[in-house]
């Protein structure tokens, strides 16, 4: 029933003006009145164009305005038809798309029929799947952003670029140092976009980390380090005994993108022993890995620390960044302040607690109120991502801007697929070096550049 994309039906020219009316006064559209019972979501004007059209249209004059050949329209902006796939965590990003001026969120895939049906009505949105492959013929759909299990990731990554769609996928890239190979393989190929949604290179502190190391502020950078401990008992059934450093790029990618980096080889060590029910489906014991990451044509080397499971710990995901200069060092507990080290000082002023800013201001109007809020802040349930993630450092929309910018401008996003590929398997690697009592571990040379 929903495998062939139904649209929802219009009420008619009455309803248009309604919805027209909607547009200009900026009524919320998820209200359920007249106009939002539409066909389609009611969107932003995407110009000043667009703007006078609805004008004329209430007036009854746009026969009219389209007769007066001396008016020129203002360019449309390029916009992306886009479906996600996923709508657990994935629904996150309905009203991203929907209010960003570069996309059309023409569809979303769920496995749950009613689900789907469910998530179709609340957000207008006209092209629903229950099946993917599905999806993937449907020649509307110009990319696709993945939300799905981490088993998924990299079958279905390869089947949206053989059918010709740009991919944005949640992490990691892929479980296997052979399939980031074929995945990167294909984009060199295809000529496709790939960017993996890495949430903490676009989360609010790596941006004020960034931001002062662009500046000069750090200084010489000496050593970084992060961590990402978390309890994952309770979630999905693909979790329990996952090895830590298989789910490392939350660890990872701060580290090297910070100074633009790659990572050349790795060296690490698994700690302690998990639950034997837990060994079984990954047969990896370790309670918690801990590696050294050396980066390629640089003097530096970072630490990461992962655990997820059988380790008592208040979720973090950490970024500790030491320079000449200053030095940054994330909070110990979920939303105290941060610390600011300052050489040169006398003791007792040398560390500074700090709030960072939001980033907000980077982004198009009407997507920067989700750097704060996402779809489950308007209900009950509360995804778990959230109510241990802490919204992800308010990097949602970074990511959806990031993603469709590069798409309209016919460049490679950040990270791209090499350099998802490196992020991916530094974890990868660490954890054959972790089964292995330490041994160096080289990165492969497909993510390498």
């Amino acid at each position: 029933m929903y495998g062939g994309g139904l649209s929802r039906p219009g009420n008619g020219e009455h309803c248009s003006r309604l919805k027209a009316v909607h547009l200009l006064t900026g009524v919320n559209p998820r209200r359920r009145t007249t106009a939002s019972r539409c066909r389609g979501a009611i969107r932003p004007l995407a110009n000043r164009a667009e703007l006078l059209s609805v004008a004329l249209v209430m007036g009854g004059l746009l026969p009219v305005w389209k007769s007066l050949q001396f008016i020129k329209p203002f360019p449309m902006p390029k916009k992306i038809n886009i479906a996600i796939v996923g709508l657990g965590f994935g629904a996150e990003f309905i009203p991203i798309y929907q209010a960003h001026p570069n996309a059309n969120l023409v569809a979303v895939c769920q496995r749950d029929p009613r689900k789907l049906a469910t998530i179709q009505a609340a957000f207008g949105i006209r092209k629903g799947y229950a099946d993917y492959d599905e999806l993937l013929k449907d020649p509307e759909i110009e990319a696709v952003h993945i939300n799905t299990p981490i088993p998924d990731h990299a079958e279905q990554t390869l089947k949206a670029l053989k059918a010709g769609k740009h991919v944005a996928c949640t992490v990691p890239m892929a479980t296997s140092i052979a399939d980031c190979r074929k995945i990167v393989d294909l984009c060199r190929k295809t000529g496709l976009r790939y960017m993996m949604m890495e949430t903490v290179v676009y989360a609010r502190e790596y941006l004020f980390i960034k931001e002062k190391y662009d500046r000069g502020d750090l200084g010489k950078i000496q050593f970084l380090q992060a961590s990402h401990q978390q309890d994952m008992d309770g979630w999905p059934n693909y979790w329990p005994g996952l090895p830590p450093m298989w789910y490392a790029t939350h660890c990872v990618g701060p580290m090297l993108a910070l100074t633009n980096a790659q990572a050349e080889y790795v060296s690490c060590f698994g700690s302690g022993t998990i639950r034997p029910e837990l060994v079984k489906h990954y047969h990896s014991p370790f309670a918690v890995e801990t590696a050294h990451v050396k980066l390629k044509d640089s003097d530096l080397t970072a630490r990461i620390i992962r655990s997820l499971f059988d380790t008592a710990r208040q979720y973090r995901e950490s970024i500790d960044v030491y320079g000449s200069k200053q030095s940054f060092e994330w909070s110990l507990i979920e939303h105290e302040p941060h610390v600011l080290h300052t050489a040169k000082k006398p003791e007792q002023k040398i560390p500074r607690k700090i709030k960072v800013p939001d980033y907000a201001r980077r982004l198009p109007a009407g997507i920067r109120k989700f750097t704060t809020k996402g779809v489950y802040d308007l209900g009950k349930k509360t995804h778990l991502s959230f109510t241990q993630g802490a919204g992800h450092g308010g990097s949602h929309p970074h990511l959806a801007h990031e993603f469709l910018s590069a798409l309209v401008e016919g460049r490679d996003p950040y990270p791209n697929a090499v350099t998802s590929a490196n992020w991916t398997c530094v974890g990868l690697c660490a954890h054959e070096s972790a089964l292995a009592g330490g041994k160096i571990v080289k990165l492969p040379a497909f993510t390498l550049t």
